[in-house]
């Protein structure tokens, strides 16, 4: 052993000191940077999907996905600018489309304007004392399909305009509308005076054949250039009109009306101590326009 540490070979420690100094310069060489090491893992062995994302893109694969040929349409709020208004939408190639109330189609209602005229041909007493009075009138109706159907029948709401009123009276009068002497009956005056009737009804049938049968109604007031029918009365009546006949369509605007009998009722309902009014039966023809 003497020997052996004479030649200069080491002791066991110090050959064991000797071998780590080497390998130490080698292990540095050999082992890479973690930074390199994960990066080369992470593309070699890449991580596995997560189930749950596989689960939530099967779900979403299934949703109608939008299509370059059919753009998504913002919401706008209708004309009177309701915030609570709710739009309709609709299906349209796998797409929600959203309708604003300004492109809804609007529905046609039907409407009718009539030049009209009337002409009394007999007096009765039945809510009116007038006597041996006639009474014409010329005006404007206006008809509109606003009430759906009754009886089987088309429910139209009714207005009228008369700016031509012609009362043809007895001179002289007692307050009850009698002419005074009876023998003077033929001892006439012309009356002028104009009417409106804002509120009636047509009931119509059969509105899509030629000939149609109705009844209307409507009341309004009447105003003269003096009291009628007696020098006791008003100048303003209420009147109350009732009628029935027919309507022949000549074609789809224009139209014929033949009233065959009215009745034409007016009187001041005792605003004054004397109210005579007046019943008259009357023919009305009239011209209409259908639009």
């Amino acid at each position: 052993m003497a020997r052996l540490r004479g030649k200069g070979i080491p002791s066991r420690p110090g050959l064991l000191l000797s071998l780590a100094i080497l390998a130490f310069p080698l292990g540095l060489q050999a082992t890479p940077a973690f930074g390199q090491e994960s990066a080369t893992a992470a593309t070699v062995n890449p991580p596995a999907n997560n189930p749950l994302d596989d689960e939530s893109s099967s779900v979403t694969s299934g949703l109608p996905q939008p299509g370059p040929s059919v753009p998504f349409k913002t919401f706008e709020s209708d004309s009177v600018g309701n915030p609570d208004a709710v739009p309709e939408r609709a299906m349209d190639g796998g797409q929600i489309k959203v309708v604003d109330q300004k492109s809804k189609p609007t529905e046609h209602v039907e409407q009718e304007v009539l030049i009209e005229g009337l002409y009394s041909y007999g007096n009765y007493k039945i809510f009116a004392s007038g006597y041996d009075d006639k009474l014409y009138t010329a005006g404007v109706e206006y008809n509109r399909h606003s009430w759906g159907n009754f009886l089987k029948g088309q429910m139209d709401y009714v207005a009228e305009f008369l700016p031509f009123v012609l009362l043809n009276k007895p001179l002289h009068t007692d307050q009850w509308g009698n002419p005074i002497p009876s023998s003077e009956k033929n001892v006439r005056e012309y009356v002028y005076g104009m009417g409106f009737s804002p509120i009636g009804f047509r009931l119509q049938w059969r509105s899509n054949t030629r000939i149609r049968p109705f009844l209307e109604a409507k009341g309004g007031m009447l105003g003269f250039t003096k009291k009628a029918p007696a020098t006791q009365a008003t100048y303003e009546n209420f009147s109350l009109q009732s009628m029935g006949g027919v309507q022949v369509k000549v074609d789809d605007r224009w139209g014929v009306r033949l009233g065959l009998f009215g009745d034409f009722h007016f009187s001041n309902a005792f605003i004054v101590p004397a109210n005579p009014g007046l019943d008259v039966m009357n023919a009305n023809l009239a011209l209409s326009y259908h639009f």
